[in-house]
Parts: structure tokens; C-alpha cells; sequence
């Protein structure tokens, strides 16, 4: 098949070498003139495909994907087709539809997994739309899905995709919580003399055996206790999008909440929080916490 891509960043870029060696042919699209782009705008993008379209956005949630679609909107004809494979909320993806479906244009929200390993191993591909779209576009997503029965579905109606894909996210948060807090209780034990091989020990034969722990026997390979690592980890929105539908739904995420948290603290949000909790255990019971000691410990 033929297709534009918009975004060549880690994730778009690799999608398309994958795309090529794959056989299909893509037209891609950066803002960056230092990309590996094949044309310099949007609308030279659409003039190079042919009818009837499709053009993959790749780029970041958000004002960027509102203003892309917009854009498209106007230089796309009836029966073109629009796939946001980025991380946008599944909220916003019921009104890009709408905006594309007044102009005829027909629309897919994807969530992409796989991260910088996705153009060797494939990509897990969600995705929400009408089932007539979707199997237009089928050789694209067969090409970018891991070879097998597994890693491509149908998730549901438009924002179907995108919500898989946010719920998806919010169980990677746990997940990689659940690691970190085993490795530093195994780390801070006398009975466990290397921490790091005893995971990754766990790599066959044990349930907890995942592509996580693949990834993390290469992280440790010459820092087996991470001490390299900053403590600090950011978070994109999809978990705390989970725990706000999953509120509204009635469900308890706890687990997910609290990956969550934990992200947020580390990224020293919790600072004022705590220096509230010390002076007041200072005034009422005289519990003194030094700078110094916290540094020693």
C-alpha cells in the first residue's frame, strides 16, 4: 500500500522503516528539516499520495494533533483516511472523527506499543473505528504488528484504540512498580547478595517471567545496581487518564494510583507535602528531622 506518515521521531520513524522493508510504499512528513523527510509540508504530503489516502499522524497528544488534524481536514477528500497513532486521550478522538467525517474523511485512533524496539520486534497496534476502515488499512497494520497470531486488534468504536492503549500504559506503570519495589527490598536485604541476577534469573520458568525483565537484564548488564539511573521518573498522562475513567466508572485502581504517585513524587512533588508532615510532627511531638541525616542515609 502506499501512505504519508506525519512524525519521524523514534516512534514514526522506525514505523516507516518497518513500513518499507515491508514493501509498502510511505511519504513521510517532519517540522524538523533535519529529519529524514520526504517532502516540506503538509500539503506537498497529500499532493504526492494517491486516492484514496492514507495518512498516519504520528506526533505528539494534544495541540499538536488538534492542529494536524485541522490542517487535514481541509486538504483531505471524501474517502481518505486518518489514523492518530499517537497517545492522544480517547476523548479527543470522537471529535477529530466527527471534524474528518464532515469533510467525508473516514477516521482510526491507534495505540502503538513497542517503543524503540518496535521496527525489529513489531508493534502491538489497538485500534478503534468502523471495521470496514480498519480492514482497508489491514496490510499496514499486519506489516507493523509482530509476526504470530497476537499484537493487532479491533478494540472498538472510534476511541476504542486509544482507550485500550491508556489502560495498556496504566498496567506497564504497575508492573514496572512492582519490579523496582522487589529489586530495592532484595538491594537493602542482607540475604540477597546480587539483586539484579536474581531477576533476571526469572526470566524462564517463572510467572513473572515478561519482556520487562528482558529489558532490564540489559539495563544491568554493566550497572547491576542502576546507581548510573537518576531516581526521577516522568509520566505522559495515560495512567492518570486511567484512574480518572476508572473513577467514573466505579472501578478501583489501586495499584495503578499508586504507580502513579510514585512517579509524581519522584519528580519532587511530594517535597512541600512532606515538609508540612515534618513540621508538624516537629510541633507536636518534637520528632527534629535533620538535612543532614536525610543526606547520610
Amino acid at each position: 500500500m502506499q501512505m504519508g506518515m506525519i512524525g519521524l521521531g523514534r516512534m514514526g520513524g522506525n514505523m516507516v522503516k518497518r513500513l518499507r522493508d515491508g514493501g509498502h510504499t510511505v511519504v513521510g512528513f517532519d517540522m524538523n528539516p533535519d529529519s529524514a523527510r520526504d517532502v516540506d509540508s503538509l500539503e506537498a504530503l497529500v499532493a504526492a499520495l494517491d486516492a484514496p489516502r492514507v495518512v498516519w499522524v504520528m506526533v505528539p497528544a494534544g495541540a499538536a494533533t488538534d492542529s494536524t488534524v485541522e490542517t487535514l481536514a481541509g486538504l483531505l477528500d471524501a474517502g481518505d483516511i486518518v489514523i492518530d497513532g499517537g497517545n492522544s486521550r480517547y476523548t479527543d478522538d470522537e471529535r477529530h472523527a466527527e471534524l474528518l467525517a464532515a469533510k467525508g474523511v473516514k477516521f482510526l485512533d491507534c495505540g502503538v506499543s513497542g517503543g524503540v524496539w518496535g521496527a525489529e520486534r513489531g508493534y502491538a497496534l489497538m485500534v478503534g473505528g468502523e471495521k470496514e476502515t480498519f480492514e482497508a488499512v489491514r496490510p499496514l497494520l499486519e506489516t507493523l504488528k509482530p509476526e504470530g497470531e497476537y499484537g493487532l486488534v479491533l478494540a472498538g468504536p472510534v476511541g476504542g484504540g486509544h482507550f485500550a492503549k491508556m489502560v495498556h500504559n496504566g498496567i506497564e506503570y504497575g508492573m514496572m512498580q512492582a519490579f523496582g519495589e522487589g529489586f530495592a527490598t532484595m538491594m537493602r536485604s542482607e540475604y540477597v547478595d546480587d539483586p539484579a541476577a536474581t531477576m533476571v534469573s526469572w526470566r524462564s520458568g517463572s510467572v513473572v517471567a515478561s519482556w520487562l525483565l528482558d529489558l532490564f537484564e540489559n539495563a544491568t548488564k554493566d550497572d547491576p545496581e542502576l546507581k548510573n539511573m537518576p531516581p526521577v521518573a516522568n509520566e505522559s498522562g495515560e495512567a492518570k487518564w486511567m484512574v480518572e475513567a476508572a473513577l467514573g466508572l466505579g472501578v478501583p485502581t489501586p495499584a495503578t494510583a499508586a504507580a502513579l504517585y510514585a512517579r509524581q513524587t519522584s519528580r519532587g512533588g511530594a517535597d512541600d507535602i512532606l515538609r508540612v508532615v515534618t513540621a508538624m510532627r516537629a510541633q507536636f511531638g518534637g520528632h527534629i528531622t535533620k538535612i543532614d541525616e536525610i543526606a547520610t542515609h
